[in-house]
């Protein structure tokens, strides 16, 4: 299989490579240039396997360039040994009724992004003793709280990469900063930014497409590549998970093979719903993608009305990780619905980085609303969700899965649809202790991270993630904060590199 560009359809590549890149040099995402299908025995074959089989079997659709050997080595480092806290690695549990929780955050970070990221570095170590001869991998990450934590983690003391994460200094809870900046390894650094995610993800894509910085990288025998799901490397691996999820619910006796759910996704980037997406175009029966947001709703107002626009207030929320207003893997949706018109997807990012919005055409926007349903939900709602929960069913979320919860609420409430439900649950909820004892509670949370752990452990009954209570006794290791323009993140780019 070979992938090219949503800005340049005439280039082919092999999967190593567009993992090795992580972004195409005319900057482009990487999409294969086919999509295989699967058929229903197939999938009905994998319901008796454990996850890491499930994975080897849709993985090896993609990355034809490696052998099952080297696919069966990747999984096996990637989700073996005790690093999942669930032997079931990404297990489905029943909230109520016919709604089903995904969850994603059993990995040494407590996040979904360990399910891709932990796989990442076989991957891409991988990848590059097939495309890269003797370059050391700089990898440059902007977080929104989550992937910055588990990129650091997987590339910890990884063979010939460096890796650099930027965050915003404001944009994420005390406990995801604690973990980015208590991170072990000899290859990592962090810097928090004086903006947010937006501008650090816009910051890190312009130091990737820099030509003066690749003549550096050149001089110095390094590369650039990506864990940010702009990276196929990242995106690839969280198809695994839906498959995964409805083979379990056959398993389970809750649905039957055939039968179509819906899924729910939290989503800012727009990754980890399009790896659904990728799911239900493989053949895998879904009858919507509901798209779930906080009160930076550009994905909601976009998919109900066809616009596009950044250009609004950003709201800094409980539910950090979906602060997020430019949503980067919509670029390749948009290179899909437009029957892969490299120059339509040009035109369209080119307004948006000009005028700050796009429109789609009508016909484009029915595509869309063939396959995806939105909706959203402030901080209040976010918090009362997170209460009620609880209450009704004894289930402890984070704040990131109760926006999901909320919104597939709505969605059934005000469609009458009733198929079954699979919601992606991203995050422990101790990763946002405040907001989670303070939904409870209904009073502001006092204290610091680990006191208020401790206080939801004993209100709840449910046991903190012990690499999270190990944090408070870990040194801080980088406390560092640069501007958010280009020249400054480039510096510390450097500087971790110790180039001139």
């Amino acid at each position: 299989m070979f992938y090219t560009s949503t800005r340049n359809k005439a280039l082919k590549v092999t999967s190593a490579e567009a993992v090795t890149r992580g972004i195409s040099e005319d900057g482009g995402l990487f999409v294969p240039c086919e999509i295989p299908e699967v058929s229903l025995d197939f999938i009905g074959s994998m319901t008796d396997m454990p996850y890491k089989e499930r994975a080897k079997k849709i993985l090896a659709l993609y990355l034809t360039d490696f052998s099952a050997e080297e696919i069966s080595a990747f999984v096996e480092g990637a989700y073996g040994g005790d690093k999942f806290s669930s032997g079931d690695i990404a297990p489905v549990v029943t909230l109520h009724d016919n709604i089903n929780i995904l969850e994603l955050w059993h990995g040494p970070t407590c996040a979904f992004k360990d399910m891709a990221l932990q796989l990442l570095p076989h991957l891409l170590i991988g990848s590059s003793k097939k495309t890269l001869k003797d370059k050391e991998i700089v990898i440059l990450v902007a977080t929104s709280g989550d992937t910055g934590k588990a990129a650091l983690e997987g590339f910890r003391d990884v063979e010939s990469t460096k890796i650099l994460v930027f965050y915003p200094e404001d944009g994420v809870s005390p406990m995801q900063k604690r973990q980015m900046c208590t991170q072990e390894g000899d290859n990592v650094g962090v810097c928090a930014i004086y903006g947010n995610f937006d501008d650090a993800q816009t910051g890190v894509k312009a130091i990737f497409t820099d030509e003066e910085i690749k003549k550096v990288f050149e001089k110095n025998n390094l590369v650039f590549s990506s864990a940010n799901s702009i990276n196929w490397g990242r995106l690839v691996p969280q198809i695994v998970y839906y498959f995964s999820a409805y083979c379990d619910m056959m398993k389970q006796g809750k649905i039957k093979l055939g039968d179509k759910i819906n899924i729910v996704v939290p989503t800012g980037n727009f990754g980890n719903i399009l790896a659904a997406n990728y799911a239900m175009k493989m053949g895998l029966p879904v009858n919507r993608l509901i798209c779930a947001s906080n009160a930076n709703n550009v994905l909601t107002d976009f998919i109900n009305t066809g616009i596009y626009d950044k250009n609004r207030d950003f709201h800094t929320t409980i539910s950090p990780s979906m602060d997020i207003l430019i949503s980067s893997n919509l670029e390749r949706l948009m290179f899909s619905l437009y029957g892969e018109d490299d120059d339509a997807v040009r035109e369209l990012y080119d307004s948006l980085k000009e005028n700050g919005r796009f429109d789609v055409s009508q016909e484009v926007l029915g595509k869309i609303k063939s396959v995806y349903s939105a909706g959203c939900c402030d901080d209040g709602e976010t918090k009362k969700t997170i209460h009620d929960m609880y209450e009704k069913y004894n289930y402890l979320c984070d704040t990131h899965t109760a926006v999901a919860v909320k919104v597939c609420e709505d969605y059934r409430a005000e469609t009458g649809d009733t198929a079954p439900v699979v919601v992606a649950s991203t995050a422990s909820p101790y990763k946002f202790c405040a907001s989670v004892l303070s939904a409870l509670t209904g009073d502001k949370a006092e204290g610091d991270e680990f006191s208020m752990l401790t206080k939801l452990e004993e209100m709840t009954g449910v046991k903190a993630p012990e690499q999270l209570r190990g944090l408070k006794e870990k040194k801080v290791r980088f406390n560092n904060v640069c501007g958010k323009d280009t020249d400054s993140m480039r510096k510390v780019v450097f500087d971790m590199l110790k180039i001139n």
